[in-house]
């Protein structure tokens, strides 16, 4: 993302201009923007002109456009950004007051306007802007009939094909048919990589299955490259990593990037950092469950105690609807920061993300235990009883 200049009072209010250069940078515009704000860019409006002898032409015009925005539209398969909203600015083609839709495009400036820029937003802005790239990783998730083929980048995981091919059971005397299917099945799947898969910002590809169907499919993989001479595979060898999954699924993934060996291979990307830390609660809520909290009212507490050393919060959270509930955990996380805290932000869009929604959404790894939390939690539930019975 590039940031064309940035206009922010002390107050907090003012305005960004920024340029999407990349897919992933929809994603950070998603969060950026919430409802309420304005967002000027330009759009084709389809304006009807009448001529002297009453005969009317319509044109598509090119014209820049002030919206409040009212509704936000995320398409993560084509990355692309819609907004909705009312014209807030005059303009020739658009009266005051009148809905009119966005489409956010890539290399296209837009400017965002806040009535208060929060320590979030100018972070996210911060880590978009950032032209030091973290490694990217491709994952080749399959079993035999089933592939998906993904892209993990810092802030999400994207599905770029689903590959499913019925392969017929083996016969007794007649293998034929499955060995065909599954050969049919391979090629899918290596063209899959090829066409999504950009070796120039991948680092590493991994490739998981149950049994021996990853070792089968990287050994005709590699077999068809050296017959056919792609010097793309050939060249990039050393970057496939072939590891084990219990099933052919997306939510295998998860297990996949808690692999040792993985975690090893990919250690500087975003992805890894987020599914080492979520093990280490989730190892903490099993041996010290007095040190590990999930839920809003619970890590509320630590904090005013001082106690959070790791705090786990969804970027889902920043984007309610809620004015005061996104601003309450602005504070939260302003303040676990300002304690010597550390604060994740787990994208909505990554497996570990996916798992912390699972938990509402926030959880904290505290520096003391603190089990009167879990005695608070016990006296609510009681309370709870004791209601409903009377």
């Amino acid at each position: 993302m590039k940031v064309v200049y940035q206009n922010i009072g002390k107050d907090g209010d003012g305005s960004v201009a920024l340029i999407p250069e990349e897919p992933e940078d929809m994603w950070h515009a998603y969060n950026l923007i919430s409802e309420g704000d304005s967002v000027r860019a330009t759009t084709i409006r389809k304006v009807q002109t009448e001529s002297s002898t009453g005969s009317s032409t319509s044109n598509r015009i090119r014209t820049t456009l002030t919206i409040s925005v009212e509704n936000i539209d995320f398409d993560t398969q084509a990355c692309m950004l819609r907004l909705k909203g009312r014209n807030i600015e005059e303009n020739q083609y658009v009266k005051m007051g009148a809905y009119h839709t966005l489409d956010l495009e890539l290399n296209r400036k837009f400017i965002l306007r806040k009535q208060e820029w929060d320590s979030v937003s100018l972070e996210r802005i911060e880590q978009a802007s950032d032209p030091a790239k973290s490694a990217d990783v491709a994952a080749v998730v399959m079993q035999e009939g089933l592939a998906y083929v993904c892209l993990i980048t810092s802030s999400m995981t994207i599905v770029r094909a689903k590959i499913d091919v019925l392969i017929p059971r083996k016969r007794k005397g007649c293998v034929q048919q499955h060995e065909k299917a599954l050969l049919k099945f391979y090629d899918q799947v290596m063209q899959a990589i090829l066409r999504h898969v950009n070796f120039d910002i991948v680092k590493c590809v991994l490739i998981a299955s149950p049994g021996f169907v990853r070792d089968q499919f990287y050994d005709y993989m590699f077999q068809t490259a050296i017959k056919t001479d792609n010097k793309l595979l050939l060249d990039n060898k050393s970057k496939f990593m072939l590891v084990h999954s219990s099933s052919g699924f997306k939510h295998s993934l998860k297990e996949v990037l808690q692999d040792p060996s993985v975690m090893n291979k990919i250690s500087d990307t975003k992805a890894a950092s987020e599914v080492k830390i979520m093990e280490t609660f989730y190892t903490m809520l099993q041996c010290e469950p007095a040190k590990a909290f999930y839920g809003k009212k619970h890590v509320l507490k630590a904090n005013e105690a001082q106690a959070v050393e790791t705090l786990m919060i969804s970027d889902k959270l920043f984007r309610c609807t809620d004015v005061s509930e996104r601003k309450e955990y602005v504070r939260l996380v302003d303040s676990v920061k300002e304690n010597g805290g550390d604060v994740k932000i787990f994208s909505s869009l990554h497996v570990s993300g996916e798992q912390l929604d699972q938990l509402t959404g926030i959880a904290a790894i505290l520096r003391f235990p603190m089990p009167e939390l879990e005695d608070s939690d016990d006296s609510d539930e009681e309370k709870e009883t004791e209601d409903t019975n009377k």
